[in-house]
């Protein structure tokens, strides 16, 4: 089992007490480079001043946000980008969703995501059930809870597709603790692809139980979404209906020191996903939520934007992630993943800069993907993402423009781990 206590290299209080920081991180935005465009990737073509000036002003460079023996989900990435080993630390994004919805877990509870998803003719043809409504899934959610629900199981709903269940250690589990030693399928990155080929694996043993149970759900959830009067409308309108729930990411409740242990730090976090607003929960962030703030390129990207800048009269650390680059690499939607770059940059990063400016606060920015999200692909895939931080502490190097290729010139060079974060933090 992971070791989850996270050993830190120590508080760092920052120089002077008077710089400010933020990241601004864009889910996904990396990406490889794609024949309609030339030979170019979508960073290299959106129209993005704002994040070209940051390039520009600032010192460039790359980062290998998750190693080749860890998954490239955003969970890892995020951790890594924020500065904390994943190694030490990860436990599965489910645990870290369970906690921004306000599940407590006790120490032998195992937390897995619960996806939402579409499956047709026996494979998963998306893994969002088509973006379904946050209220047509809380309602969904519950009547799985009824069906299937018991002293072992427990549902609680999310937002949109985005689930969490808990395995508790009682019933048939009072011998015997739920296992974390699964091997799952992260749906988003096996679109197309048969269901009966990717039920959860026991890697050991004592896991077979578990394993058994969690297929056993999802296969009774097919028979009792199908008929759902939710779906039957969804189906009437045109849409892919929410007809099967997916397992993955199994973990437990992790100890993490937070910013303030740290590195001195008081914090807050932006994000419409239930995934990083945990991340931040653990790590003892300020969490804000912003209305309209979908995940999806239909977010509030100007209400972001004054949220930053509001945390930043009393925080010194606001972290701004923005998801729509990352949907739209997963739905292999190329126009979209542009307009979501071109979307964060001239609404949010743009309008963040100027109120700096205006207020006149000294910081330090930084903006960064957590991973590639290939529309070639629709999946996350392991690779070094590009790294812009503007400090008024160092001069820029020559970069010019933001994006993969141009970053490679830059004076940070290949960063690993929290290297960045170090970096980013201490000039």
């Amino acid at each position: 089992m992971r070791n989850p206590r996270l050993p830190g290299p120590g508080p760092q209080t920052p120089a002077a007490g008077s710089l400010k920081y933020v990241i601004f991180l864009g889910d996904g935005m990396a990406d490889l480079p794609i024949e309609e465009l030339g030979g170019k990737t979508p960073l290299q073509v959106a129209q993005k001043p704002a994040m070209d000036r940051i390039a520009r002003e600032g010192r460039c460079g790359s980062l290998v946000t998750v190693d080749d023996d860890m998954p490239p989900g955003s969970e890892v990435a995020n951790l890594t980008v924020l500065g904390y080993d994943p190694h030490q630390c990860y436990q599965g994004r489910g645990v870290i969703e369970a906690a921004s919805i306000g599940v407590n877990l006790g120490p032998a509870d195992v937390a897995l995501r619960c996806n939402l998803i579409c499956v047709e003719e026996e494979r998963i043809r998306n893994h969002s059930a088509g973006h379904i409504s946050t209220e047509e899934a809380v309602e969904l959610i519950n009547f799985l809870s009824v069906r299937l629900g018991t002293g072992d199981v427990k549902f609680h709903p999310g937002i949109s597709y985005r689930h969490v269940v808990v395995l508790k250690p009682t019933g048939v589990f009072e011998k015997d603790p739920p296992s974390t030693e699964l091997e799952c399928f992260p749906p988003h990155d096996h679109v197309g692809e048969p269901v009966n080929e990717l039920k959860i694996r026991p890697r050991t043993p004592e896991a077979r139980a578990t394993a058994d149970l969690l297929n056993d759900l999802v296969r009774r959830s097919g028979y009792l979404l199908a008929a759902h009067p939710i779906n039957v409308r969804r189906r009437q309108r045109g849409k892919d209906p929410a007809n099967s729930i997916w397992f993955w990411s199994p973990g437990r409740k992790p100890v993490m020191a937070t910013f303030q242990q740290l590195y001195g730090l008081t914090g807050a976090v932006i994000s419409a996903v239930d995934l990083i607003q945990g991340l931040g929960i653990y790590a003892g962030l300020n969490v804000i939520k912003v209305p309209g703030a979908t995940g999806l390129i239909d977010t509030n990207f100007e209400g972001k934007a004054d949220a930053c800048l509001e945390a930043l009269k009393s925080a010194d650390f606001v972290y701004v992630h923005v998801e729509a680059a990352d949907e739209a690499g997963h739905s292999k939607d190329l126009k979209q993943k542009i307009r979501a770059i071109e979307y964060l940059d001239s609404r949010l990063i743009a309008r963040v800069l100027k109120g700096i400016e205006d207020d006149g606060i000294s910081a330090v920015i930084a903006l960064l993907p957590d991973h590639p999200t290939p529309v070639a692909k629709g999946n996350h895939i392991h690779g070094a993402v590009p790294v812009a931080i503007r400090d008024p502490r160092h001069a820029p190097d020559s970069v010019s423009a933001y994006d993969e290729v141009s970053v490679a010139a830059g004076s940070l060079g290949l960063m690993r781990g929290s290297q960045f974060f170090q970096t980013f933090l201490k000039g």
